[in-house]
């Protein structure tokens, strides 16, 4: 598995498994599962998926050394702050039935998420957070949290796919040495993304679907994935990506169909604010 190594020495893999919108207990186990003894070794989860407890499981099931495992899960926006980040941790982990995270991830930019950072921080010193990151995180609020924090953010996982490219952004993460991770990047097929004539045309050249060059595209400006299945046969479509090459031309092609807006929510608009703290979840 291809890796990339992160601002303080730790490896990723570049391909992970994400597990958002599967809050079914037995289809979320069996999904990592499959994902697991395909070869999947980093899975993505979160406190806000509902489905810690079944990705614990199904780690458990695999038997995989936990050494060979990149376990990354997140802080819900109700828990944001000093002393309720540190009980939403242990909660997560003891759902995960781990001893220790690889990467735990603020997952939204709302709150308290200065004291959740130090918590954050003081369990990274502590060496039960292998690293520590944020998700949906704009430029400006990032270099905030770098210039007034001890720890640089080493992820920073946010919407990226072909309609929404983020180049800007990249270069940005890139010159502070945080790690650009992928949400979306299939756009949940929004945009018609499986029916795009551009990316059906380089499928076609490749002998490959329009996910794999999607992931391949990513990989290839070393941003990580997490792809989302159910389906065995997609799960292990998404994780061949690795036997061929995207040419420049394919690269400048894809680049054509930035749209430079997000296909979901804007972090600027006042009312995503308001909702992200208003919004509970029974964790």
């Amino acid at each position: 598995m291809q890796t990339v190594t992160l601002n303080n020495g730790v490896n990723m893999p570049i391909v992970g498994f994400g597990v958002y919108q599967v809050p079914d207990a037995e289809e979320c186990e069996n999904a990592v599962y499959e994902a697991l003894m395909t070869g999947y070794r980093l899975i993505d989860t979160a406190a806000g998926y509902l489905n810690e407890e079944a990705v614990g499981r199904a780690i458990k099931r695999s038997g995989i050394p936990r050494e060979e495992l990149f376990i990354t899960t997140k802080l819900w926006v109700q828990d944001a702050g000093y002393e309720s980040a540190k009980l939403a941790f242990a909660k997560s982990l003891k759902k995960l039935q781990l001893d220790y995270l690889d990467l735990y991830l603020i997952h939204q930019p709302f709150g308290d998420y200065y004291g959740a950072w130090r918590a954050m921080e003081e369990l990274y010193r502590e060496g039960k957070i292998k690293a520590i990151g944020v998700s949906n995180f704009l430029p400006d609020r990032l270099m905030d949290l770098i210039v007034h924090n001890e720890v640089v953010p080493a992820v920073n996982q946010i919407e990226t796919h072909p309609f929404y490219q983020q180049t800007e952004v990249t270069a940005f993460l890139k010159e502070q040495g945080v790690q650009h991770q992928s949400w979306a990047p299939f756009a949940e097929g929004r945009g018609n993304m499986f029916g795009n004539e551009v990316l059906t045309s380089i499928a076609e050249k490749h002998n490959k679907s329009v996910a794999q060059i999607v992931l391949r595209w990513l990989v290839q400006r070393e941003v990580v994935v997490i792809p989302k299945s159910v389906r065995r046969e997609r799960i292990a479509e998404n994780f061949d990506i690795f036997d061929f090459e995207l040419s420049a031309d394919d690269m400048t092609q894809i680049s054509t169909l930035d749209t430079r807006e997000s296909l979901f929510l804007s972090y600027r608009d006042p009312e995503v604010a308001k909702m992200m703290g208003n919004w509970r979840v029974d964790l």
